[in-house]
């Protein structure tokens, strides 16, 4: 983000700038293209396709926000008069891509949305600030369940499925990518090009799938506010203990209530201050008045976090390891290969970026590089999963087994890297959820036009709120979420849409073939039956 920022000049009022200048790439939901319209060919590159004109709409239109309202005078809860501005964020949520559910995505969303200014020109970027945007995007939550994953699946496995999955998700980027330089523009993205080539249908699912998405994303992150807040006022609150130093070292297994020091006892908990009974309760007293927030772009002030807490995670483990060292003899606790599933669904989410890679490379100042470019960032993503999840694997000094889906629960809350790091990821994600809710309310507001109105906006704020609440206390599971979520979104947005995209494409081009045709139909296959595995699954 700091690199993209001192590398561009006005970023502050350049719409490109603010999709990638953070890398916090989701910034292309104000796409000049609308869903309700179709991508035209438009520039040079599409005259030699004329012969497919058919195919091509209108030009896309950009309402953007700034014409309607000032976002510093409106508050999240909209007023009737702004129901058609939702219909202007038509790749809102799509765009948003929980490819890693990441906060400073939708920071960056909002502040593209709601531009003050209409820049005609833009600025392009260089290869390596594409690259580090494309890695930093899809960087997220996922780092905190690679290591849980890859004890899932087995590490031989899970190195295969890293592998697979990586290129098989960068091959569909590039599908996408494909698919608009022949029938879209610059400014289109997924949910206007399944509208051109596979029909309104299709742009509606596209719009259901990123509504529960969406949703996945915001359970997902209150049981992390809960979990930090837990263990945060419980490190304030014993500071000052006498026995916080002997605390420091020690590696826990919650599944099994044991310790690496058995002298060391645990703490019961309160009655009133219970992990998955009143601190969801508590966190909705802090979260639901930041959704009514008058002055919403407030939030996008703390968006330099995301990286922030991506790299403090990598070191992080990183010095962990160091400290265990390589403890390979631990018992595995493998669960064998049919667990195979838990890992393929996870990274199913953990690579996902597509429904606004088309904006994202478009900012590329050399288009010929795209693929070169999209491919040497999928393989930083890999190796970084690849580093977090096998060495902590590697090197966690108790039974494989032992290894939770949010690693920090590993650690005793007196551990003092540990403590850093789940304050810094509370202030992040209390920050950065009240835009997703608000892009929920956007992505309703596609299905439903009324949901831009003041009172079931304040309906659906509350219905999120209390399926969070509900969640949060009857399945806590983090992996469990981002697997169903993933493999879900991946079905949709990852496998489904850009095959069948291609395949249209090839047969609007007379290039469809019977091989290219089962071959693009093996992944959607795919894609199914990894969905289906994650029912399979105890």
């Amino acid at each position: 983000m700091r690199l993209m920022k001192n590398s561009m000049k006005n970023s502050e009022l350049d719409s490109t700038a603010s999709s990638v200048k953070s890398a916090d790439s989701y910034g292309v939901f104000g796409s000049a293209c609308s869903d309700c319209s179709e991508c035209e060919y438009g520039g040079n590159r599409k005259q030699s396709h004329k012969k497919f004109s058919n195919l091509s709409g209108s030009s896309c239109t950009n309402l953007s926000f700034h014409s309607a309202a000032d976002p510093e005078s409106h508050p999240l809860l909209l007023s009737h008069n702004l129901t058609n501005t939702y219909k202007t964020l038509s790749s809102s949520s799509d765009t948003l891509g929980p490819g890693e559910l990441s906060a400073s995505d939708i920071i960056a969303t909002y502040k593209k949305s709601f531009q003050k200014t209409v820049i005609t020109e833009k600025n392009r970027q260089s290869s390596l600030v594409t690259i580090f945007s494309i890695w930093n995007t899809i960087m997220g939550s996922s780092l905190l369940t690679m290591a849980w994953g890859v004890e899932r699946a087995g590490l031989p496995a899970a190195l295969f499925l890293l592998g697979f999955m990586a290129a098989l998700c960068l091959y569909t980027a590039y599908i996408l990518l494909r698919v608009n330089y022949h029938h879209g523009s610059e400014t289109c993205e997924v949910p206007a090009l399944c509208r051109l080539l596979l029909g309104a249908g299709a742009a509606a699912v596209a719009h259901a799938f990123s509504l529960m998405v969406l949703l996945g994303a915001n359970v997902l992150y209150w049981l992390l506010i809960s979990n930090f807040l837990y263990y945060t006022v419980n490190y304030l609150m014993e500071l000052s203990s006498p026995n916080t130093t002997g605390f420091n070292a020690t590696v826990l297994c919650p599944s099994q209530d044991v310790l690496i020091d058995p002298s060391i006892p645990l703490s019961a908990p309160s009655p009133y201050w219970g992990l998955h009974t009143t601190v969801p309760f508590f966190v909705a007293i802090i979260v639901f008045p930041l959704l009514n927030f008058t002055k919403v772009s407030f939030f996008t002030k703390f968006n330099s976090l995301g990286t922030l807490s991506v790299f403090y995670l990598i070191i992080f483990i990183i010095v962990k390891g160091w400290t265990w060292g390589i403890n390979v003899g631990a018992p595995t606790g493998y669960h064998g290969s049919g667990d195979a599933a838990v890992l393929s669904g996870m990274l199913a989410l953990s690579f996902y970026i597509h429904n606004i890679i088309i904006t994202i490379m478009s900012n590329n100042e050399r288009q010929e590089k795209n693929g070169r470019d999209l491919s040497i960032a999928f393989l930083l993503v890999l190796v970084t999963y690849a580093l977090v999840g096998v060495v902590f694997y590697i090197c966690f000094p108790l039974a494989k087994s032992c290894i939770e889906d949010n690693i920090l629960n590993n650690f005793d809350m007196h551990d003092v890297m540990t403590a850093i790091a789940r304050a810094l990821l509370l202030f992040q994600v209390i920050t950065v959820y009240p835009l997703v809710v608000f892009m929920i309310r956007c992505e309703a507001a596609q299905l439903w036009a009324r949901a831009a109105t003041r009172g079931p906006a304040l309906a659906i704020n509350l219905a999120v709120v209390s399926l969070s609440i509900l969640v949060a206390c009857l399945c806590p599971n983090i992996g469990t979420i981002i697997r169903y979520t993933g493999a879900i979104s991946g079905l949709v947005h990852v496998f489904a849409l850009p095959a069948l995209l291609q395949m249209r494409s090839l047969q609007v081009r007379g290039k469809l073939t019977l091989w290219k045709g089962l071959f693009y139909s093996a992944i959607v296959v795919f894609g199914t039956v990894n969905l289906v595995m994650q029912f399979f699954i105890a």
